[in-house]
């Protein structure tokens, strides 16, 4: 192997492998997080709720299908670093317009394969999080090893600030054709108003709001509450994001003067968010759920839903007040996957409904906000302050 093409992996307790780069040069670090689903990395690496982590894919082969840019859940790639066992040296669809390779250097995505997945996976699943760094520049395991215990992790950081939009934008974009909605789209003359916040949105959200009736309007995630009474919306989404939900400060402060005021649906870090507004508390979970084939059961209708997580924090389930009701179950690990509000107008969900692992289990969330949203009076309060 020549030297222009190593790279290097290492972690912070000291592991270093060595293997071939694939992506953009240079050097970045984060929290390694595996994520176990077999498709979907392009919309995994435009994800912006990995921020600050360097992904690993557990699939023995990626890119093989290629880039295709409508599959992109952002304008950019957002992991530090990307990991995996091998590259595919062919891509093999129609749609694509770029190899995985070819994409990764585009968006300057520091990337290597050649290393055993496995047994990093097994030592984060054991050892829980670690901080690793990736290097194409840097050979001296020390210095790598150095690095790696230097790099900063999601704790007590508000990454949504730092993905999020930085000014409101209407999206009135629908499913593409292409999609396989397994709900009809609804028409209205008049669609619901609604506020998103955003804090890592991915685009198939905002699609998934359209085509069920909303009007969206897309907000920072540092946006006070009374700008969005100001817009005089029917109802509130708070959306997926990468980092811990304590540290999303500004969001905390707003949400918790909209309870009560609006219906709220919240997604992910939107999830804990509301679930922290509420008297609950979250904690790092010890690797997180990052993948598209987890079990959830719905306690409302005793559904068992195959969802799509991506997320490194949970709410504890002991902390949830009275006035929480737990509505979802992860039933690998009995985690909290929903709530819903014994007298508000609000639920959440910590998995993400917009996505599509396989079967489009629960797409019909969406649904279930628009039906909460028409059941409320046609009255929007105004700020006292």
């Amino acid at each position: 192997m020549s030297d222009s093409n190593r790279a290097f992996l290492a972690l912070e307790n000291g592991l270093v492998l060595e293997g071939r780069a694939v992506g953009a040069s240079g050097e970045k670090g984060g929290d390694l997080v595996f994520n176990t689903a077999m498709t979907g990395y392009h919309e995994i690496l435009t994800d912006p709720s990995y921020a600050g982590q360097v992904v690993l894919m557990t699939y023995p082969l990626i890119g093989n299908c290629g880039v295709a840019e409508e599959d992109a859940e952002s304008g950019r790639a957002w992991p530090e670093a990307f990991v995996v066992k091998e590259m595919s040296s062919i891509a093999s669809n129609h749609r694509s317009d770029l190899t995985l390779p070819e994409w990764l250097r585009k968006n300057d995505v520091v990337a290597i394969e050649g290393v055993d997945t496995r047994l990093l996976t097994k030592t984060v699943r054991t050892e829980g999080c670690l901080r690793c760094v990736v290097s194409t520049i840097d050979t001296d395991h020390d210095s790598l090893v150095a690095k790696a215990r230097a790099t900063t992790s999601t704790d007590g950081r508000d990454l949504a600030s730092v993905v999020s939009c930085e000014a409101p934008y209407s999206w009135s974009e629908p499913y593409p054709d292409s999609y396989p909605a397994e709900i009809a789209r609804v028409t209205s003359d008049e669609p619901i108003r609604v506020v998103a916040y955003d804090f890592g949105a991915k685009r198939n959200i905002l699609r998934s709001l359209v085509h069920c009736g909303f009007d969206v309007t897309v907000v920072p995630a540092w946006t006070p509450a009374s700008d969005v009474l100001g817009m005089d919306p029917a109802a509130v989404f708070l959306s997926n994001g990468p980092g811990d939900p304590e540290a999303v400060k500004p969001a905390l402060d707003a949400v918790g003067y909209l309870v009560g005021k609006l219906p709220i649906f919240g997604i992910c870090l939107g999830h804990q968010i509301l679930s922290l507004v509420l008297g609950a508390k979250t904690h790092k979970m010890p690797f997180g759920h990052h993948g598209a084939n987890h079990p959830v059961r719905d306690m409302l209708t005793n559904r068992v839903e195959i969802t799509s997580q991506n997320h490194s924090f949970a709410v504890d389930p002991a902390s949830l007040p009275e006035s929480l009701e737990l509505t979802h179950v992860n039933l690998n690990d009995q985690t909290v996957e929903g709530c819903r509000h014994t007298t508000a107008p609000l639920f959440s969900v910590q998995y993400h409904p917009e996505a599509a692992p396989g079967p489009l289990d629960s797409a019909h969330l969406f649904l279930r906000f628009r039906d909460m949203v028409l059941a409320q009076p046609d009255k929007v309060a105004s700020p006292t302050s």
